[in-house]
């Protein structure tokens, strides 16, 4: 683990007192043992990718995620965003359907969603790491305070935002999103077990950008190039 987390963007100054805290650094001191004895996803200088690629300033919407993919060259510290050459995961098929959908677009051939994180998708899992093979096993060690710590400060923002939460983990998060600029879309989590209970058909992709317009906010480009 390196000594300092460098964001390079607005992120950092918000973040600074966070990243001091007790229970931060216990994070710090777990994942220096769990990287060191385990495989764990992703890689440490993926970490931080949503932040670092999506400005606090920046943001027009936000995807929360569960925890990272646990198998191999999948996590690049976005939700639900594989890495290039990776099979697109069955959730990710499913937002990609519903993006053909709603807006026209037609499906990509890969699962990386950078471009929309610079878009400004903020593309945040609630818990940023994760043991190899393991779904969910960091969901204790204390992400889940600094994740809404980064909501909490999104609510703050004088800029509209949008929030998507899909599924229950991630609609929990809605009690943290209080103030009223924001606009909260839920439905169903894209999973195959779950996408047909309300996820296909709910036209998130649209709806954002309308929101966006009437605000006077740039919309977002969807669209994902081969």
């Amino acid at each position: 683990m390196t000594a300092l987390v460098e964001l390079s963007n607005d992120w950092d100054s918000l973040l600074k007192d966070e990243f001091e805290k007790e229970y931060y650094l216990k994070i710090r001191r777990i994942l220096a043992s769990e990287y060191k004895k385990y495989t764990v996803y992703p890689d440490m200088y993926d970490i931080f990718n949503a932040l670092k690629y999506t400005p606090f300033s920046e943001v027009k919407a936000v995807i929360i995620g569960q925890d990272p993919y646990h198998e191999p060259n999948q996590a690049h510290g976005l939700s639900f965003s594989v890495q290039k050459g990776v099979a697109i995961p069955p959730s990710l098929q499913n937002i990609y359907t519903e993006l053909k959908d709603d807006l026209g677009y037609p499906i990509p051939h890969h699962g990386n969603l950078t471009s929309w994180a610079k878009e400004g998708v903020l593309l945040l899992n609630a818990t940023l790491t994760v043991r190899a093979h393991l779904a969910n096993s960091h969901q204790t060690i204390g992400w889940q305070t600094f994740t809404d710590r980064i909501i909490t400060l999104l609510n703050t923002s004088q800029s509209p935002i949008a929030f998507l939460l899909w599924g229950s983990n991630a609609r929990r998060k809605k009690e943290l999103i209080t103030n009223p600029k924001h606009l909260i879309l839920e439905s169903a989590h894209p999973s195959p077990l779950s996408a047909y209970r309300g996820f296909f058909g709910s036209r998130p992709f649209s709806r954002i950008n309308e929101f966006l317009e009437k605000n006077g906010r740039t919309p977002i480009n969807w669209k994902i190039e081969d």
